[in-house]
């Protein structure tokens, strides 16, 4: 009798218990449902069915919520709850010229802000847009939960869209909020393709991701993404499509400029203090979920080519290294990463089944699943199923759902129609059950982010928040220390005060005319900034090499020499012999640099998406430099053409190399 008492006290402890973990009342947001109120604490009736269902009530195990909300589901909103797609606002401005200015322009009249502006970004193709009807017929008809934003208005405007789609959530049947996701949006970047960026914005702007992994600072990347974090919560963001934990072992691969470069160790740490910066020691209501990308790894692309397209379908391990792509999926699995996509690439000459990662299952179940232990969200990246189905594109549309889900994809993104998935299901060939496991590691999601408590934002305070003063101040520390100086052989850094400096950029980005800018920044410091090479003691010369967008590839040979990307080599060896001259180089890629004229080009610095000012602060002497190359920059065109695509540049033959991964001098 004594042990049962002893029992029954036990019992009713642990029940106690578990709302004595959560017994604090959160904030409840809400627009249009009643709030219940029981035993003194406040719900929120999102089924509006007057009672308190066990989703509701913020008190309870996140997995019993998750459950009792499952049952509660129809089919057609459990399928339409398994696509993410792009949404866009009307007057969406994005990547036009009155976009928020970037910092690099600071210094520079009205015309040339414009130009400047664009310097860093490019015009990407339009994609299916829609419009606010749409996303009403998304959320009410479809069911959709999930939402891509490409959009670059302001940060007030971000977060009034964002409360006004969560209010149209909160008015359906179940009440279920949203989430949205974004591309990056911190970071100067070249290539501003959407799916790839954002571009230039509101919010603090930081060094391209290379140039992160160039300041070789773990404590101030993980300050980077926590001040992003409080930034995308604020506006209502709380899902990013990033970070890239790909490798750039090939350095024809378009997509290098989106990683932490060649290194596996290097990105790996790099991709877990993203991860821990974002989201936390664990996701919560004030994290923003990662969506850590492109399993197992999108580097290795045969001759460069991405495998957006069918010439690109490929990714292939001449060297034997596939585990290496693999060890930073490895850290953000360790680190809590919410989700991960595979890549749309299928496998060339290695065992597995040469199809999309998305559609393979000993990549997904038996790699990611078994072998690393994962088990949060699997996205599927734009259009698999429709516009990149490699390896399976003589399957019918709902064969390849059936082929993608038995792999193991959770979500799928590229699509806001949900009627061929739920034709999938209902004939058969994927079970409801199957349906379920996926639509319980979304809600689980959902649930923990907090948003079924409070999914709305305060604007104005968001607006006040994004992009702040003391937030840039530590941004602008992280441009400077991503500088790389590669060469000083004539001592020329840093230049002495009062040297007269003729500051010239070239960015050829095949609409602006002149590519060459003559810059005389306001905040010169101890420099004389001239207008003519010929008044100058010292030549400043900024390279802003591009090979154009990705999406505007044609499947040609990719070449890196500084003439194949939109560089007058001719101009540029007449400025070297012509004065002594500082050659910086913006890579967004391991350009070649043989066309230089060697015997003038003895003073060399490498950015990787950065400021003017942060330039100059090194130029002058006020940083000192302190960064070191993410990749290795290749000798020659020979060299890149004979590397082999999974094997980092710094362990390829020795000739392969003219600056190695890790090289970075200072003074």
């Amino acid at each position: 009798m004594k042990r049962m008492f002893i029992s029954l006290l036990t019992g009713l402890s642990l029940y106690t218990g578990v709302y004595a973990q959560k017994v604090t009342q959160p904030q409840l947001g809400k627009r249009s449902v009643e709030l219940l109120t029981i035993k003194g604490f406040n719900f929120k009736d999102l089924n509006k069915n007057g009672k308190l269902d066990k989703y509701e009530d913020w008190r309870l195990p996140v997995d019993e919520r998750v459950r009792d909300l499952l049952a509660q589901m129809t089919l057609e909103e459990k399928v339409g709850f398994m696509l993410i797609s792009t949404t866009r606002m009307a007057g969406d401005l994005a990547f036009q010229q009155n976009a928020p200015k970037s910092e690099i322009t600071d210094g520079f009249n009205e015309e040339d802000q414009i130009q400047a502006n664009n310097m860093f970004t490019r015009k990407p193709l339009p994609l299916p847009m829609m419009s606010a009807a749409g996303t009403t017929k998304g959320v009410t008809k479809f069911h959709l939960r999930h939402f891509i934003l490409r959009a670059n208005p302001p940060a007030r405007t971000i977060a009034a869209w964002a409360n006004n789609l969560q209010a149209l959530c909160e008015q359906t049947r179940l009440g279920i909020p949203a989430v949205v996701a974004s591309n990056p949006r911190n970071h100067v970047t070249i290539d501003a393709s959407i799916g790839l960026s954002v571009g230039t914005t509101a919010f603090s702007k930081w060094p391209g991701e290379l140039g992160l992994a160039a300041m070789r600072d773990l404590k101030l990347t993980r300050e980077f993404a926590q001040i992003a974090a409080q930034e995308w919560a604020a506006v209502g963001l709380r899902k990013g499509y990033m970070y890239m934990a790909d490798l750039a072992t090939e350095p024809r691969w378009q997509r290098v400029e989106g990683t932490f470069g060649e290194d596996a160790d290097l990105a790996a740490n790099m991709i877990r203090e993203i991860v821990l910066g974002f989201q936390g020691e664990k996701l919560g209501a004030s994290s923003v979920a990662m969506t850590t990308k492109h399993f197992p790894g999108g580097g290795p692309q045969v001759d460069g080519q991405d495998s957006h397209f069918d010439w690109g379908k490929f990714a292939h391990y001449p060297g034997g290294m596939f585990d290496y792509h693999v060890k930073p999926f490895k850290a953000a699995i360790e680190a809590g990463t919410s989700a991960i996509m595979p890549y749309y690439s299928a496998p060339k000459g290695k065992e597995f089944e040469e199809v999309g990662f998305s559609y393979n299952k000993a990549i997904i179940q038996g790699l990611l699943r078994k072998q690393l232990g994962f088990k949060g969200i699997i996205n599927s990246d734009t259009g698999p199923i429709d516009m990149m189905p490699w390896g399976v594109e003589n399957l019918t549309v709902q064969q390849r759902y059936q082929k993608a889900l038995d792999a193991g994809v959770d979500i799928f993104s590229g699509t806001a129609d949900p009627a061929m998935l739920l034709e999938t299901v209902k004939t058969g060939l994927v079970s409801e059950a199957r349906i379920n496991e996926s639509v319980s590691r979304l809600l689980h999601e959902k649930f923990v982010l907090g948003l079924f408590e409070n999914p709305y934002v305060d604007a104005e305070k968001a607006a006040q928040l994004v992009g702040n003063e003391a937030f840039q101040k530590k941004a602008d520390l992280a441009h400077r220390k991503s500088v790389v100086l590669l060469q000083n052989d004539a001592k020329l850094l840093p230049v002495r005060a009062k040297t007269k400096v003729y500051f010239e950029t070239y960015y050829d980005n095949g609409r602006s005319g002149n590519p060459i800018r003559v810059n005389k920044p306001a905040s010169t410091g101890t420099l004389e900034f001239v207008s003519t090479k010929e008044e100058a003691d010292v030549i400043l010369l900024w390279l802003i090499p591009t090979g154009g967008s990705l999406f505007s590839s044609a499947g040609k040979p990719i070449e890196l020499s500084l003439s194949k990307n939109h560089i007058d080599i001719a101009h540029v060896n007449e400025l070297l012999k012509a004065k002594p001259t500082i050659l910086a180089v913006n890579f967004s890629s391991p350009w070649v640099l043989d066309e230089l004229d060697a015997g003038a080009a003895k003073t060399m610095v490498a950015t990787f998406g950065t400021t003017t000012d942060a330039l100059l602060d090194i130029v002058q002497g006020t940083y000192k430099p302190t960064g070191k190359l993410p990749f290795t920059i290749p000798a020659s065109e020979k060299a890149v053409a004979g590397n082999k695509s999974d094997v980092p540049g710094y362990l390829e033959d020795a000739t392969y190399a003219r600056f190695k991964f890790g090289h970075g001098l200072s003074f």
